[in-house]
């Protein structure tokens, strides 16, 4: 894929998939490491499907007999010369890391982390959805229920409301990352 967001809007949508209502998403620069993890309290996986997932020849699909989310997300954080890992539990969820090496000229762009959330809010107005993004110490935090909260019943699905937090997410990373694009 041509941006690391989109491997993440992948990963989370296998989450809801696997019946997660709480998805976290970690997006951490610190020094010349970019370490991206998908945490979801869906329904997990079991020790022989965990140990094929990273195989691109394995998918839990019907439509077709390939599952490449997983494998290209691991291959993007290899070429860089950073790393993949994967834990799971049956009925417990499954978390999904990646690490880049920032100045890797293999390392594909980050992307538009606003838009990837703002996707996944769209069509799941019932997952619990935090995103957090943070380099050197600076952070910032969206929480879908923080949002519904101060919403009061407008509804999160609203074109005006998803534009909102695409945006805010977006200048908040820029803001963080001092107007470098990652």
């Amino acid at each position: 894929m041509r941006e690391l967001s989109l491997n993440v809007l992948d990963i989370t949508e296998n989450s809801v998939k696997a019946g997660a209502d709480e998805i976290k998403i970690s997006v951490v620069a610190a020094g010349d490491l970019l370490t991206i993890t998908v945490a979801d309290n869906g329904c997990g996986m079991s020790e022989q499907m965990l140990e094929s997932v990273q195989d691109p020849f394995t998918t839990t699909r019907t439509t077709r007999r390939v599952g490449m989310g997983i494998p290209l997300f691991k291959q993007a954080a290899e070429q860089t010369g950073g790393n993949f890992g994967i834990i799971s539990r049956l009925g417990e969820g499954t978390t999904v890391t990646a690490q880049f090496v920032l100045s890797s000229i293999d390392r594909a762009p980050l992307g538009d982390m606003g838009d990837t959330v703002m996707t996944l809010m769209a069509g799941n107005t019932d997952v619990r959805l935090r995103f957090e993004y943070s380099k050197d110490g600076e952070e910032f935090v969206f929480d879908t229920d923080e949002l519904k909260r101060e919403l009061d019943g407008i509804p999160t699905d609203t074109p005006e409301v998803l534009l909102f937090v695409k945006e805010m997410i977006n200048q908040n990373i820029t803001s963080i990352n001092g107007g470098v694009t990652i």
